[in-house]
């Protein structure tokens, strides 16, 4: 039995790639918009690393972003006018076409929350934009670290004051499943097999045991009984 079910949202819930380009493209029509996000989104992982292995403390990732994009923007040799302005594409992303509404169903039947790498600020400003139902912000800030540490998922299920085997973990990223997984909760693989656009190779179909595979939130919420 699920009592919650606590979701990724980069990727999983939201097309980051055509949203951020939709933003780039806006502010810097020089630079090949695509290119320019995948390159800023590439960033994010190395970022988040040197917070996972204690040398540097927590920071958000709103200003993250924001440095992330000031290297890229080198790499690319072009000027923001308007860095901070740019840096909020990250909140005005666009969900997936099956969401808003599996949201709505699942919330019917369990608490839904983010369990997101985004900040509460980031979260719930992006959550305003895209629809995004959810009941509470959970995630990264709560935690004071960075999915895949286990401590970010056990944080959210303490919040709930839910046993870890009661909760769900919805994404669309295998290493995300397996380390939600490891720290006790179910999982649920869903596919964004364009998330890195056409070519995209990794997390196109589940590598784990995990607990439900669905093509989409209707699809998990019919597997749930919702």
């Amino acid at each position: 039995m699920v009592e919650a079910l606590i979701f990724d949202v980069f990727g999983t819930c939201v097309d980051w790639r055509s949203s951020v380009a939709r933003e780039v493209a806006r502010t810097l029509p020089e630079v090949d918009a695509i290119a320019f996000a995948e390159a800023w989104r590439a960033e994010y992982d190395p970022a988040m690393a040197r917070i996972r292995e204690g040398a540097r403390g927590y920071v958000p990732l709103g200003d993250l972003h924001l440095e992330n994009l000031h290297r890229v923007a080198d790499d690319f040799g072009v000027t923001v006018s308007d860095p901070v302005g740019l840096n909020a594409a990250w909140e005005k992303l666009d969900p997936w076409p099956d969401v808003v509404g599996g949201l709505e169903r699942l919330r019917a039947h369990a608490i839904i929350a983010p369990c997101s790498n985004g900040s509460i600020a980031l979260m719930t400003r992006l959550a305003r934009y895209a629809g995004l139902p959810w009941d509470c912000i959970l995630g990264a800030e709560i935690a004071g670290d960075y999915k895949p540490k286990r401590g970010v998922y056990l944080a959210s299920c303490h919040a709930l004051r839910l046993e870890p085997d009661k909760v769900m973990m919805v994404a669309a990223h295998n290493d995300d499943l397996r380390a939600a997984q490891d720290a006790g909760l179910q999982t649920a693989f869903i596919p964004r097999p364009t998330e890195y656009g056409p070519a995209q190779r990794k997390d196109v179909e589940p590598t784990g045991d995990w607990t439900v595979v669905a093509q989409g939130f209707d699809m998990l919420a019919e597997r749930l009984g919702c």
